[in-house]
Parts: C-alpha cells; sequence; structure tokens
C-alpha cells in the first residue's frame, strides 16, 4: 500500500512538471496571466488589498495558477515573476520560481492565484538575493483585506512579505511560511535572450522589453489607483 501511495504520488507531481513546461505557461504567457490577475483584482477593490498597503508596497509578485497539491505529499509548485519600484518606475520583470511552504488555509488539489507583497528594504534585500525562504530569511504574514486598513497598523511593524491567493472566487490573506522563492533561470533565458540577474531587473538596470508591457501597464494602473 505504501509502495502504490508514492507511486501515486510521483506520478501526480510528474503530472505537475509537464503541465508546467507545456506552452500555456511558458514567459510571455505567464507575463499575460499576472497582469490579468491585477486587472481581476482591481476590478473589485472593496474585496481586494487594501490602497494604503499598496501604496507602502516596495516590490510586487504574482503567481497565476499556483498548483496545490496538498492532497497528496503537500506539494506546491509555482511559477511567477516580480517588479520593484524605481526612480524610472516599475522594474524590468523578474522570473522566480516558488516551492513548498504552509499554505495556510487552502484545500488541497486545487490551483490558486498566488500575490506576494515585499513592503520594506530588508525584505526587498531578500528578493534580490535571488534564493530565500519565506518565514525563515524572510518574515511573511497574511495580507489585509478590503479597501482600507483603518487602525490596523500592525502589518507595518511586522511584516516583510503579506501574502495573498485567490481561488474558487474567493480572495483573502493567506500565509505562506516555508515556501522557497528561486530565480527561474531557464524563463529568463527564454524571455530576455540571455540571463539576467535578479538585482539587474529589479534594480531598473534592464530595459524592460515590449513583451512586459502589459504587465507593467496593469501594475502602473494598480498603483497609482492606490495612490489617489
Amino acid at each position: 500500500m505504501r509502495n502504490c501511495f508514492l507511486l501515486i504520488s510521483v506520478v501526480c507531481l510528474c503530472s505537475f512538471s509537464f503541465a508546467d513546461e507545456s506552452g500555456a505557461t511558458k514567459a510571455g504567457d505567464r507575463v499575460q496571466a499576472a497582469a490579468d490577475v491585477l486587472n481581476d483584482i482591481q476590478a473589485a477593490p472593496d474585496k481586494g488589498i487594501p490602497q494604503d498597503v499598496l501604496r507602502s508596497a516596495q516590490c510586487v509578485a504574482v503567481v497565476p495558477s499556483m498548483l496545490n497539491g496538498a492532497f497528496i505529499i503537500g506539494a506546491k509548485y509555482g511559477k511567477g515573476l516580480a517588479s520593484c519600484r524605481t526612480p524610472k518606475g516599475w522594474s524590468s520583470p523578474a522570473f522566480f520560481r516558488v516551492e513548498g511552504g504552509s499554505f495556510g488555509f487552502q484545500a488541497g488539489g486545487q490551483a490558486v492565484d498566488l500575490i506576494m507583497l515585499i513592503m520594506n528594504k530588508n525584505g526587498m534585500r531578500h528578493l534580490l538575493s535571488s534564493e530565500f525562504e519565506l518565514g525563515a530569511d524572510a518574515s511573511v504574514a497574511a495580507g489585509p483585506v478590503g479597501r482600507d486598513t483603518a487602525g490596523d497598523t500592525d502589518w507595518k511593524m511586522r511584516a516583510e512579505v503579506l501574502t495573498y491567493s485567490r481561488a474558487r472566487g474567493l480572495f483573502a490573506g493567506v500565509s505562506l511560511n516555508g515556501a522557497v522563492i528561486k530565480q527561474d533561470k531557464p524563463s529568463t533565458r527564454e524571455f530576455y535572450g540571455h540571463m539576467v540577474s535578479f538585482p539587474a531587473s529589479l534594480n531598473g538596470e534592464v530595459e524592460p522589453p515590449a513583451a512586459a508591457n502589459t504587465f507593467l501597464t496593469s501594475l502602473a494602473k494598480w498603483a497609482q489607483e492606490a495612490a489617489k
């Protein structure tokens, strides 16, 4: 029975990997999917991320359709992209993978959209390192939800990274302790045509390709609305 369980687990994880290599999850498609996630959240601000949280965020990372296989062996895997504020605007996107971690209240066996907000320079420093663990290297907390966070300043004092998820129409703050963030080098090479480091892209040293416009335009609009 135990061997059968292990076999099923391996098969399911392999199917996750095969799906991830399909055309639907290539770097360019991921940029558009991330833009769609931001646009959907912006369309429902009363149930989204509070404006003052958005105003304070130094970087925004989106993982469209992160696979959550907790019903098997607790496996979680997704690919996303991040952008940070620079003097010239939002930076060219950096591509990353997120693996493992405790995924809060979410039930297993579903795909969720994951959003991470890096709130301060220390959190940004971890992001620029190209590999870090949430909850160990950088403090992480479930983000508050709603238009305003009046009277709730706890997130300002304790969190380097705030995390949110959306699944089956439900959008909520969610904990993601133990998840490891690593640079996605194959996607980086695919998108830019050569290797680009996290610091180079997120510090604004790299000019964003035209293919990044959908995500960066949505992010700029999202941040502009929060700044009002």
